[in-house]
């Protein structure tokens, strides 16, 4: 409105001009209080997307640790496992050696044995021919 047109209103229609302006300005108060607001907020995520991004990496971090963690331990496990295998495989070997050995210790006690039992037979057989009474010629 121009100032011509206002002085023309009455004192009423200015009362009322001056509430719809004053409700307006509340409205537009209202408004950019809220945008504010939203404005705050924006800026609340985007400093939390930068805290949740380190975050990220830093747990990035701690999985790679890990991970470098259980590959250790893997690898270990399977160092362990061949060291385990390689002792059964001696064991198992020194196991055949000594029953080869034993094999061999008891097949010579066994002929031992025999030749024990051998000796004493022909002996016998021997003394037995000598003992028994010769039997006499007949002339």
């Amino acid at each position: 409105m121009t100032e011509k047109e206002l002085k023309k209103l009455s004192r009423k229609q200015l009362l009322e001009l001056l509430l719809k302006q004053t409700e307006r300005a509340d409205m537009l108060q209202k408004d950019l209080e809220e945008a504010n607001q939203k404005l705050k907020e924006k800026i609340i995520v985007k400093q939390n997307a930068g805290s949740i991004a380190e975050a990220a990496l830093a747990l990035n971090s701690v999985f790679e640790q890990a991970q470098k963690a259980a590959e250790q331990y893997l690898e270990n496990i399977k160092f362990q496992s061949e060291k385990a295998d390689k002792l059964v495989i001696e064991l198992e070997e020194e196991k055949n050696a000594f029953k080869v050995e034993k094999d061999l210790f008891y097949q010579k006690e066994s002929n031992k044995q025999v030749s024990c039992l051998e000796v004493p037979k022909i002996k016998k057989s021997q003394n037995n021919k000598k003992n028994t009474p010769k039997k006499k010629k007949k002339k």
